[in-house]
């Protein structure tokens, strides 16, 4: 196991910190000198020796954080560990560290949601402007994650009388319509669809329809 690993996965991070990069190389000078650049620009910094290493501490809830790999090491390697995260429903943020003969394989990662790669020898300031965007689009993931939590679980609150009336909802069908369609009052729709606003958590029709559509 990678003595580089933290005992334990942070559940917070330093209120000042940049956000979390986890940083994989099989070179201990590289895992010491990245450790260096990036805790003194502000980043929290998680470092593994190989893959495995990183399969084995990383936890399925986590903050947002982004990868910086090599694409070369022995066992595991960097396309292969991304393909394996890929497999196993952890998306995240990846740049790939590669050198002049891997480049074209760098590019066809990219393919596959890596957001950047840098070739070596690279610029300090490059891979810091790199990390931050990297940071930025985990965040908005990170969000985009949560909203649609939140919609699936609203979503299982509902009846399966009030699932109907909310299909027929995003279908732009109106009250007496819906009531037609489901052979009941335009009252008990109308309190059909004051119960969906409520468990929906929806103020209007608009975060409605955003709602519905996520839970989907």
């Amino acid at each position: 196991m990678n003595q580089d690993a933290e005992a334990s996965w942070p559940s917070s991070l330093p209120a000042q910190s940049r956000g979390l990069v986890v940083v994989v190389d099989d070179d201990d000078a590289v895992r010491d000198s990245m450790r260096w650049l990036l805790e003194g620009n502000g980043f929290s910094v998680r470092c593994f020796a190989d893959g495995e290493s990183l399969l084995a501490a990383l936890p399925r809830e986590r903050g947002p954080m982004c990868l910086v790999l090599d694409v070369r090491m022995p066992g595991m390697s960097g396309l292969e560990l991304h393909e394996k995260l890929l497999t196993a429903g952890l998306v995240m943020p990846v740049i790939f560290v590669t050198g002049h003969g891997d480049v074209p394989m760098a590019v066809e990662s990219m393919k596959r949601g890596a957001v950047d790669f840098l070739e070596k020898p690279f610029n300090d300031a490059q891979l810091c402007e790199l990390i931050d965007k990297a940071l930025q689009t985990a965040e908005r993931s990170s969000d985009d994650a949560q909203l649609l939590r939140r919609a699936q679980q609203n979503f299982e609150k509902l009846s399966g009388r009030e699932r109907e009336v909310l299909a027929l909802i995003v279908k732009g069908r109106l009250n007496k319509q819906i009531a037609d369609d489901l052979g009941i009052s335009i009252k008990t729709v109308e309190a059909h669809r004051a119960n969906i606003m409520d468990k929906m958590e929806a103020r209007n029709m608009a975060e409605l329809m955003k709602s519905a559509l996520r839970a989907a």
